[in-house]
């Protein structure tokens, strides 16, 4: 089984080019925000004083950011190459507990370009892209030409979460130890294996505990949410303008639960069903994905002698689950000297569903592989997936998303509990469905407790909040943003369709919807709900 949990369904957007104690502190905030507690000392003489009711001490929260070139991404934070100069990047410094506000910091790593239009500024527009364990830093700049518009009246920023990339990074494995554990069988067929992935799974946590035993506790969404409105203060917003794709969605439910008076314009993109606990998302996503396996099949039928899976849409299904057991017994071999493994190549086939443009080159993988047993562009598409880059190094996605999931999801389940639920699994999904399944033991054995069964988050009295599905979403599937809505309750969410294929909505170039969110981020223009861009 994999061993970060749900690693497929919370992955942050793919770029082809480069191819998780809830910590309440006790009283209501006095400007309106769901948080609990003030620290009962006060701030130094030197420092200015914090706002009231937000329970941090004025050295954190009168801070200045000292802005500054970027350098290039570490291998921590991924692939990519040193930021223009229009980029600059800071660290903030943030609680390592928040149950302590005066106590231990951590440094958490940001970028930012500024505003460019000669229009009124309107502030600072935060993104999550999602994981958890994405990057903030390294993604931000590969993505900002598709929110230049945006950028005529905000500074864009992003941030590394804590726990991810340079923000007290959890780190698990060395790159070699990675490597190793490819090896290990994902999809047990027999008891052998079975105890063969779960001692990998052991040993991946005790390298979490090892390497990065003292922040494990402390690198859930609630912390990452109150991080961000500690930035939202840094920065000199009143209130907080957000962009978050896929799990950044969840981070955007749960500050605006926290702090709901302090949302501005906030955007949820590919949106995390939060009425789903871990084995419901694992199951919808199997049921996602082969939905975008299946549009991807027909698209691919309409090519002819083109498509290497032939010109029936359910027999090209079967042919690539058939195709993947027989990687099961004999890897393919790759120019690198490493090896295709089953694991492999269904993870490069879901990296291509992320986005309908790289549909092109999952045919040209599948031709490589399945025709001339040649496995390159799978495995660096599977590379995409789990960061590692073409020196060999990981970034910490992985490592990041297990611990921060972990220490979300408060349900721990058994092999019996798959086993029993495999059946299902497969039904939904003859490719991925078992994967999924198996990855509901990622977080059986971790060190620290979950928090919750589902995210909150309920934000009554905040500002509209657009919420944008995809039909054709296989990561978030589209019924999540429907459920987003509900929750986030009346008069709050506002619901936006887009009819279309691949991760997300707004990258997708679709020009109702372009114009439908920059029309509500620039100028206010709240659509209706219900709102259906095709």
């Amino acid at each position: 089984m994999p061993s970060s949990p749900r690693t497929i369904r919370t992955r942050a957007l793919v770029s082809m080019t480069a191819m998780v104690t809830l910590l309440a502190v006790a009283g209501c905030d006095d400007d309106g925000g769901n948080e609990q507690g003030k620290a009962s000392s006060e701030p130094s003489a030197s420092a200015p004083a914090a706002p009231s009711g937000s329970g941090l001490p004025g050295s954190l929260t009168g801070q200045k950011l000292n802005w500054s070139s970027c350098p290039a991404p570490t291998a921590m934070q991924g692939t990519g190459e040193k930021p223009g100069s229009e980029w600059e990047c800071a660290t903030l410094k943030a609680p390592l507990d928040y149950a302590k506000p005066r106590g231990e910091t951590i440094d958490l790593a940001m970028i930012r370009a500024k505003a460019t239009g000669s229009g009124e500024r309107i502030g600072s527009l935060v993104f999550n892209f999602g994981g958890p364990g994405g990057s903030g830093v390294s993604s931000l700049p590969g993505f900002a030409a598709a929110y230049d518009t945006l950028r005529s009246r905000y500074d864009l920023v992003s941030f590394d979460p804590r726990g991810v990339g340079e923000s007290a990074g959890v780190r698990c494995r060395s790159d070699k130890e990675i490597d190793a554990s490819d090896a290990v069988d994902s999809t047990p067929d027999d008891d052998a294996e079975v105890k063969t992935a779960l001692a990998d799974a052991k040993a991946f946590i005790k390298g979490c505990e090892k390497r990065s035993g003292k922040v494990l506790g402390h690198v859930d969404t609630v912390s990452a949410a109150r991080d961000m409105d500690l930035m939202r203060q840094v920065l000199g917003d009143d209130k907080l303008s957000y962009f978050g794709i896929s799990y950044g969605t969840e981070l955007g439910g749960v500050y605006a639960h926290l702090y709901p008076k302090r949302v501005g314009r906030a955007v949820l993109d590919a949106v995390v069903d939060p009425t789903e606990d871990p084995e419901q998302g694992s199951y919808g996503q199997a049921e996602g994905f082969q939905l975008a396996l299946d549009n991807y099949l027909e698209d691919c039928a309409k090519k002819g002698t083109a498509c290497p899976v032939g010109g029936d849409p359910a027999a090209g299904a079967d042919r690539i689950a058939a195709f993947l057991k027989k990687l099961d017994k004999k890897p393919l071999s790759t120019e690198s000297g490493r090896e295709l493994t089953q694991d492999g190549a269904l993870s490069g086939i879901a990296a291509a569903l992320y986005d309908k443009e790289s549909w092109k080159y999952l045919t040209l993988g599948l031709q490589e592989a399945m025709q001339l047993k040649e496995g390159n562009m799978l495995l660096a598409m599977a590379d995409s997936m789990s960061g590692r880059d073409e020196n060999g190094h990981y970034s910490n996605i992985n490592a990041a998303n297990a611990a921060i999931n972990c220490v979300d999801d408060r349900q721990r389940y058994t092999v019996t509990d798959v086993k029993a639920q495999l059946p299902r699994f497969r039904k939904a999904s003859p490719v991925f469905g078992e994967y999924l399944a198996w990855g509901m033991l990622g977080c059986t054995g971790w060190p620290v407790d979950g928090t919750t069964d589902t995210p909150d988050v309920s934000a009554e009295g905040s500002a509209p909040i657009l919420v944008v599905g995809n039909t054709g979403d296989p990561a978030t599937p589209y019924e999540g943003a429907r459920k987003m809505v509900r929750e986030l309750g009346k008069g709050v969410g506002v619901e936006v369709t887009y009819k279309g294929q691949g991760h997300g909505a707004y990258n997708s170039g679709n020009a109702c919807l372009t114009k439908t969110v920059n029309a509500y981020l620039l100028d206010g223009k709240v659509p209706a709900g219900g709102k259906t861009c095709r």
